[in-house]
């Protein structure tokens, strides 16, 4: 790939042979992370679901929370480069090249994650060459694989300037191929009729939301820590510009989520679950009350849109709460789904020796929660070595002549 040259507005590039201060712990704590991740992997699978907290009702625990969240943070921090492609605003397009390595980063962490918790993962070929065209869990094989190769050739035209004509093209069809994409990860949940809390036409276009929101507030992390790391902070203008969309992105999922809820609520059937998920289910009533209301909604629109926040600090705190209310939301959403009693036969009572009508018990386990964390190691060492390998910071001035933003 050929490289660029600087312009008078180009902050200056690491010097070739050295490393950026803190590379190495950097990528070492990273690996290590990854290693305890891979050990844990390895002891679940000799062992069995024994070691998990996992059992017959709960059988997608805290490593699968782990895994979603990071499949949509990868459809969301693409929005960026997407921004700059479809639409054509400058100021987001210089920044496309680190939307895309973030992209792909989190999706490998993600998959991952949800391939070594689903057990033999030596099996995968098989997922990957024989196709059951009736099984959502197929279509998303096909998505995840489409994704890859179509963010990487989108990387790649935008590192290589020869190839930078067909960026726009190739970045509209990663927006629409993310867009499938989330739509597919949702529709996973949404197909389910036998989970009361999942089985809903909402939960598509909710995934899409959640995407928009995480993604970004994983992209506002990593700008703010390579900005830091590289020595050239981000305009005010452009970084108030991203905490004002972040904030959009939290209204549209509290919208949706309260949407969802509330036509629950208006089925009869489906109030004793909104009973258990809001109000009597421990720990998953506080964990979306004070976890994602609380946490991950209200601080980080208080703090994207109150005047007295702002500078660098606001915006990593705001991106923090999202991702801490991302993982309550999931949390609940994915294992409380399970956690509530089976309706196999409706309007029948049915009686066994196996807890009917009884709330399952889940408590994560130790390597449940390494395998969770290796997922965030191994999309934080491809993001970081990606970050060495290629300058991601924009190569021209934020503004335009005269100091005015674009």
């Amino acid at each position: 790939m050929s490289a660029r040259p600087a312009t008078a507005h180009s902050p200056p590039a690491w010097p070739t042979g050295t490393a950026p201060r803190g590379f190495a712990a950097l990528a070492a704590a990273g690996a290590a992370v990854l290693a305890v991740a891979l050990g844990a992997a390895h002891y679940m699978e000799e062992h069995g679901h024994v070691v998990t907290g996992m059992g017959n009702e709960v059988v997608w625990g805290l490593p699968h929370v782990f895994a979603i969240f990071l499949i949509l943070a990868a459809s969301g921090a693409l929005n960026v480069a997407s921004v700059g492609s479809v639409f054509g605003e400058a100021a987001y397009k210089r920044r496309a090249a680190l939307s895309a390595l973030l992209a792909l980063a989190l999706l490998a962490g993600g998959l991952m994650v949800l391939v070594l918790d689903l057990g033999r993962p030596e099996r995968l070929v098989i997922a990957a060459t024989h196709y059951n065209f009736r099984s959502i869990f197929a279509w998303n094989m096909i998505l995840y694989n489409g994704f890859f190769a179509i963010v990487l050739a989108y990387l790649w035209m935008n590192l290589e300037r020869r190839f930078a004509p067909l960026s726009t093209p190739v970045g509209i069809l990663a927006f629409v191929w993310r867009i499938v994409l989330t739509t597919g990860t949702g529709s996973i949940f949404g197909f389910l009729v036998a989970r009361q809390g999942y089985a809903s036409g909402l939960v598509a276009p909710l995934f899409i939301a959640m995407s928009l929101a995480w993604g970004l507030a994983v992209f506002l992390l990593a700008q703010g820590a390579l900005a830091s790391w590289h020595g050239a902070p981000v305009p005010e203008s452009f970084r108030l510009r991203l905490r004002r969309l972040l904030g959009i992105f939290v209204a549209t999922v509290a919208h949706l989520t309260a949407v969802l809820h509330l036509t629950n609520l208006y089925w009869a059937k489906q109030a004793p679950f909104e009973r258990f998920i809001l109000l009597d289910g421990a720990p998953y009533a506080f964990l979306f009350w004070a976890g994602y209301a609380g946490v991950g909604t209200v601080l980080p629109l208080v703090l994207a849109f109150h005047p007295r926040f702002a500078g660098p600090r606001a915006t990593a705190l705001a991106a923090l709460a999202v991702i801490v209310g991302a993982f309550a939301q999931l949390y609940v959403f994915i294992i409380g789904g399970q956690a509530f009693p089976l309706e196999i036969f409706p309007g029948y009572a049915t009686a066994s020796a196996f807890r009917d009508g009884e709330v399952a018990p889940y408590v994560p386990s130790l390597p449940e929660a390494f395998l969770g964390l290796g997922g965030v190691a191994l999309a934080f060492l491809i993001a970081l070595v990606g970050v060495r390998l290629f300058d991601m910071l924009p190569r021209e001035s934020d503004a335009e002549p005269g100091g005015a933003a674009r």
